[in-house]
């Protein structure tokens, strides 16, 4: 079973390309994170917030992600950072064309 962990937070940017240049080594460390399948970037200029949806191999793989992203961010000085993680229902998902593997 995969694991998903949405991962949201204010921010007052970068946002768009600028966000797309500024954020490639980081997305490129990411790809090393143990257990991890995918990430999804997510931003909204408008309302200030940026995250991401991740797909992991195991709970702990995500908890894991979970608490270095945490303080990765607050280093940063960003506060207010809300991660969840769901179990993804492998059948249903696959009904519906989810992206589980």
């Amino acid at each position: 079973m995969a694991y998903l962990l949405q991962v949201d937070f204010k921010m007052d940017g970068p946002f768009g390309e600028e966000m797309s240049q500024a954020f490639q080594d980081l997305a490129r460390s990411i790809n090393e994170e143990e257990g991890l399948i995918w990430k999804i970037w997510t931003e909204d200029a408008a309302a200030k917030e940026a995250g991401g949806v991740y797909l992991f191999e195991t709970k702990e793989s995500a908890e894991k992600y979970l608490t270095m992203h945490s303080a990765r961010l607050t280093s940063f000085g960003i506060t207010d950072i809300r991660g969840k993680i769901f179990a993804v229902n492998d059948v249903l998902s696959t009904i519906n064309n989810g992206p589980i593997k």
